[in-house]
Parts: structure tokens; C-alpha cells; sequence
């Protein structure tokens, strides 16, 4: 229940948005807790060696610190030392060749070359996170990109994705390989995504972070086709990241502005930020249109709201925000 607009969507955020801050302490204790346990599997002499310096890289929404309720996934890379291999480009990514004297690697390679097959490496895992103890189940995951591991005792599972750093390029950069589901490899940075979130997020009034979980709250309701969570989120970070926007304080001033934003531009090409995805807008033109609608009809009613509550009407501003975040929302109450 709430009095005022304000108070409605900080409960909103609280209770149904943002993660339980408790239940992510859990999770940051439990993702440690499996990294030690996963830079144990090189001490048999059999599995992959690990990247010294660093042995894992998270990434995704749980990294950025966009993701919603419910917690149910953790994506977490698996560095792995490169022990000589290096790369070649293909006209879809990359393949993986391994020298004579990486052993372990070599066993994995398609049969009677040096290329290193990606699915192998994932079965690899799969067989030594199956071993781990208090954790319920490891599986494949339909793309063959990555291994879920269930627990059995919390709600998450974790995506174990291998990988492997680039050496540094003419300018310095690098980049990580990870499996491409077909056996080969394609390049990932998710640096570079934290960091851009991170730096949005940082020049706004507004918690862009916010503006973004309520947004994934909204398109998984289902009210019109829902948007790709990592295509959604870089459509609101490019607004926020446009010269001439300059956010408010308040989340409910910032959603008229986002619903026109989506509205103008569902249509429109999404390149990724990364610069190695392409077009991240996979909707198809009937798709498009639904999203495109629904932007259309909740930014009439979040004017609609926002007239009411310049009015003092906080009741009826309150019930148009209903109609837009359904049942959940609170209701208004003195």
C-alpha cells in the first residue's frame, strides 16, 4: 500500500524489482565458495590448466548489476591458460589451434587435428563440476555455450562459461574466445559492458541501473512481446548516453521519456556496444510493432499519471501506474 507516487515505487523496487540485498550476499558467498572448488579441478594432472593471474571473469546482468527478481542465474567465465594455442579468424569467428606440447588441450581437439573443439571443452566441465559436492546437477546447456550448475540449496543455477584471454593487439586491446555452440570460438569482452553501464549510470541523476530493472520488469510482463533482457538494457543505456539528456531524481519522470524512446527506435538497428555481435535487434517486424504499441499506450498513461500527480491526485496517479506494472505495483492506500 502507499500514500504518494514516491513512496509506491520505492516500495515497487524494494519488495518486487531489485534483488533481496540478504539473498545476494548468499550468492556472492556461494559464487566464491564454487570458485575455489572449480580451481581445485587442475590438481588431478588431467583437467584444463587456469589462467594464473586471474581465474574468473563474471559477467552478464548479475555482473552489472542490472539483473531483477527472481535470482535464478549467475553466469560466471572460466579463464583458461592459453598454454601456446593461439588463434585464426573464420568467417564467423574463430577456431583455436594447439600446439604439440599442450597435452591436455590436444585431447580435446577435433579428431586428428589441432583444433580445439569448443563442445569438447564444455563436456570437460561438465564432467568435473558433475563431481562437486552440494551441488545437485550439471548440464549443458541447449546452445552448447555454457554449463548450468544446479544447486541444492539455493534458487540460482550458475552458467560456467570456459574461455580463453587474447594476448594483447598493436593498440593493446584484448578480448576473451568462448564457445560459439558449433564447436569453435567467438570473441566476447564483458569489461567493456560493465564499464559503459558503470559510466551512464555514473553522469545521470537518475539510477540508470534502476531505470533499466523496472524497464525488464515491464517487458516480462508479457503485455507485448518481450524484448531480449541485453538488447533492452543497451537501448536504455544509448538514451541515457546521448549529450543532450540530462535525467531528473525521479524514476516515474524518467519512464514517459523511455516509453517515447523505445517507441522511436524498436524499429531501428541496435549494433553492440562491444562491437562484436552486430545487430542486436533479433525482433521481427511483427514483434517490433508490439513492442512499438505497448510503448505507445503505457506513455499515455504514464503522462497520464504524471498530469494526475502535478494535480495532487496521488490515488489516481497511482492507479494509472497499476495499469502500466500490474498487480504487484502497490495500490494506494491512507
Amino acid at each position: 500500500m502507499a500514500t504518494t507516487v514516491n513512496n509506491a515505487f520505492e516500495t515497487f523496487m524494494k519488495d518486487y524489482v531489485r534483488i533481496d540485498s540478504e539473498r545476494n550476499k548468499v550468492a556472492k558467498a556461494s559464487k566464491n565458495n564454487l570458485i575455489s572448488e572449480i580451481e581445485k579441478f587442475p590438481d588431478d594432472g588431467k583437467f584444463l590448466d587456469l589462467y594464473s593471474n586471474n581465474t574468473r571473469l563474471d559477467y552478464g546482468s548479475y555482473y552489472r548489476k542490472t539483473k531483477i527478481r527472481p535470482l535464478d542465474d549467475i553466469d560466471i567465465m572460466i579463464i583458461l591458460h592459453a598454454n601456446g594455442n593461439w588463434r585464426e579468424p573464420t568467417s564467423t569467428g574463430f577456431l583455436i589451434r594447439v600446439p604439440e606440447t599442450a597435452t591436455k588441450q590436444l585431447a580435446l581437439c577435433d579428431t586428428n587435428t589441432n583444433i580445439l573443439n569448443s563442445i569438447k571443452v564444455i563436456n570437460k566441465f561438465k564432467e568435473y563440476l558433475g563431481k562437486v559436492s552440494s551441488y545437485k546437477k550439471a548440464e549443458i546447456k541447449r546452445n552448447q555455450e555454457a554449463v548450468t550448475l544446479e544447486l541444492n540449496s539455493y534458487e540460482w543455477v550458475y552458467d560456467i562459461v570456459p574461455s580463453f584471454k587474447t594476448m594483447p593487439d598493436d593498440s593493446g586491446k584484448t578480448f576473451f574466445l568462448i564457445p560459439d555452440g558449433s564447436g569453435n570460438w567467438k570473441p566476447t569482452d564483458p569489461r567493456i559492458d560493465k564499464e559503459r553501464t558503470s559510466n551512464i549510470n555514473n553522469k545521470q541523476k537518475i539510477s540508470v541501473l534502476d531505470v533499466i530493472r523496472i524497464m525488464k520488469y515491464w517487458t516480462k510482463r508479457r503485455t507485448a512481446t518481450t524484448m531480449g533482457s541485453y538488447f533492452l538494457e543497451c537501448l536504455i543505456l544509448n538514451y541515457y548516453d546521448s549529450n543532450d539528456v540530462t535525467s531528473s531524481n525521479y524514476i516515474d519522470v524518467e519512464l514517459p521519456k523511455i516509453f517515447a524512446y523505445i517507441y522511436h527506435n524498436i524499429h531501428n538497428n541496435l549494433i553492440d556496444p562491444k562491437g562484436f555481435q552486430g545487430n542486436l535487434n533479433s525482433l521481427s517486424f511483427t514483434e517490433r510493432n508490439s513492442v512499438q504499441e505497448r510503448a505507445k499506450r503505457d506513455y499515455h498513461l504514464a503522462n497520464d499519471a504524471r498530469k494526475f500527480e502535478s494535480e495532487g491526485k496521488q490515488k489516481e496517479a497511482i492507479e494509472k501506474w497499476l495499469e502500466i506494472f500490474g498487480s504487484e505495483f502497490p495500490k494506494y492506500n491512507l
